[in-house]
């Protein structure tokens, strides 16, 4: 499964973690400007802004799984099993398959309003993209530098969703997720109190007692509340090793090992990679399973005005800095 937050400092944050138990030989990938974007059912855009995201590229396409523009808007696809529910093609829609819907939305809007816009006309359609690679149930978290909001196409239509903490995992619906969220409230980064009762003198006898509750398994619901917890009491400096050095650490707080979650046979879900976006400079930082190193690729030292992907495969062995 996966988690995504957001994190606003000095400059912005986008990015998440990725947890399957399979991998599609995933790269960062740069859309320059004048790359051409095809679709299925909607007409081709040929200039439109620049991506950088994580992508498995199939016959030159990138198929993202997150991605940043140069404006500052990012987005990602999260797994949403039985409630994704994708349409037919509808008349007087704009008919998107699933892994066009981050170009679309990417390649034309520099920030949230102009996304919503967008969304009134969408209709996320069943269109596999071939035979060997269906349709993924996903929803969706678009943020730029000022405001989330969670996509999710469902039986009952489109659904948009604000999303007030930035930070979005799996099933179920985005709106049960927040409602949750009531159930702890009592959480707090301070010593607890002794509510329990007057007449015991019961002791504080560890520090984060705070946090007693805070869930820890790894279902997508308890990733919510925790990676929610940890973001939203989240301290770090301004400077950008500070910044995404925090990141990187709330994402941690909900990553996956393997051997904790067996999909059968000799099978394992894992945090694949992480990702954290600086919006507002075009840097795309990952870590992976076995590397937890951070990576930079830089958007602005390619040239963004071609109309040819460029791809970076992961650094996925273990790096070691020797000190002595």
């Amino acid at each position: 499964m996966c988690t995504a937050i957001t994190y606003y400092k000095k400059s912005h944050y986008f990015g998440r973690n990725l947890d399957l138990e399979y991998s599609y030989k995933e790269t960062v990938t740069i859309t320059p400007r004048n790359y051409p974007f095809k679709f299925r059912q909607v007409k081709e855009i040929s200039n439109h802004y620049a991506l950088i995201g994580m992508a498995y590229v199939e016959s030159d396409y990138p198929l993202y799984y997150d991605a940043i523009n140069e404006c500052g808007l990012g987005m990602a696809g999260l797994n949403f099993p039985g409630n994704a529910y994708y349409n037919d093609l509808l008349a007087n829609k704009n008919n998107l398959a699933p892994f066009e819907f981050i170009p679309y939305i990417l390649s034309q809007c520099k920030d949230i309003e102009e996304a919503k816009e967008l969304l009134k006309n969408i209709n996320i359609a069943n269109i596999n993209y071939s035979d060997t690679l269906p349709v993924s149930p996903l929803h969706f978290i678009i943020a730029d530098k000022n405001s989330s909001i969670t996509v999710e196409s469902v039986k009952d239509g489109l659904k948009v969703y604000d999303n007030p903490v930035g930070v979005l995992t799996n099933n179920p619906t985005f709106d049960i997720h927040m409602f949750n969220l009531n159930n702890y409230m009592n959480l707090s980064v301070e010593p607890p109190v002794n509510n329990f009762s007057k007449d015991l003198n019961l002791d504080v006898y560890s520090r984060g007692m705070g946090a007693l509750g805070l869930p820890g398994d790894l279902s997508s619901l308890s990733r919510f509340v925790k990676a929610t917890f940890t973001k939203m009491n989240s301290i770090s400096g301004d400077s950008e090793n500070e910044s995404i050095s925090q990141f990187f650490h709330i994402l941690n707080s909900v990553i996956q090992q393997r051997g904790c979650v067996h999909m059968g046979e000799d099978k394992y879900e894992i945090t694949i990679y992480s990702s954290c976006c600086n919006m507002d400079k075009g840097l795309y930082y990952y870590t992976t399973y076995e590397n937890s190193q951070i990576t930079c690729v830089d958007m602005y030292k390619e040239d963004l005005n071609s109309d040819k992907l460029i791809s970076y495969d992961l650094i996925k062995e273990t790096q070691i800095k020797y000190q002595n």
